[in-house]
């Protein structure tokens, strides 16, 4: 297949979905809710829940409170009832509240704009970390999710067997100027067009260039 044209695909590929629901993260950041904290908490929030579940708790949370000094004015189970749709509600929110208080004591309420400060915070691990620094200030960092990791390997851009594992491979040969836009654009390709089982193949627009590793079954 030669070089892999990288920005075309994703090109194409940001043009299929540019009718649909953004990413989380991206959509609430373009509703206004930009900052590094609420990206922080809004990705936290985003672990092993749906998009459009995350996104309605993080504006109804943000309706009460979008800095670490609010956050830590609620009470833990105004808190928990706040983000209640979110799956681990109690934990993410003692995360929260701990994270925002260690803002306020440790940083002057100014959330550390750095990786290794960041998932040292209790609950933020290694993509959350990744989202919101990306997304927030445009870090040239890769948060590679489910679908990023499946359609890259799909793809045969990478061989990998574990979504760090393609983290550190995009790490290597993805363009930095796409190593924020590849989840932007890759987590609604993966939902509405290169779904996990039995992907749009037929009316793919990147299927001439696509490998098609792994695909036993497509529409």
């Amino acid at each position: 297949m030669g070089d892999f044209p990288i920005h075309s695909v994703l090109q194409r590929c940001a043009t299929a979905v540019a009718d649909q629901a953004p990413a989380a993260m991206f959509g609430l950041r373009d509703e206004g809710y930009a900052s590094l904290y609420e990206q922080l908490v809004s990705s936290l929030i985003s672990v092993r829940t749906y998009d459009e579940t995350s996104t309605e708790v993080s504006r109804r949370l943000f309706a009460r409170a979008r800095t670490p000094e609010e956050m830590i004015a609620l009470e833990r189970q105004e808190l928990i009832t706040l983000i209640t749709e979110a799956t681990f509600a109690p934990a993410k929110a003692d995360n929260i509240l701990a994270l925002s208080q260690t803002i306020v004591d440790d940083y002057g309420g100014e959330t550390p704009a750095d990786y290794d400060q960041l998932i040292a915070f209790r609950g933020v691990g290694p993509k959350v970390a990744s989202l919101a620094l990306g997304v927030a200030l445009n870090h040239p960092i890769i948060a590679v999710d489910i679908h990023v990791h499946r359609i890259t390997n799909r793809w045969g851009y990478v061989a990998t067997s574990t979504p760090d594992k393609t983290r550190d491979a995009l790490a290597k040969k993805l363009p930095q100027d796409l190593w924020v836009e590849i989840n932007r654009v890759l987590v609604p390709f993966g939902k509405h067009v290169c779904t996990g089982t039995r992907p749009k193949c037929s009316t793919c627009p990147v299927a001439d260039d696509c490998a098609r590793v792994g695909v036993e079954h497509s529409r």
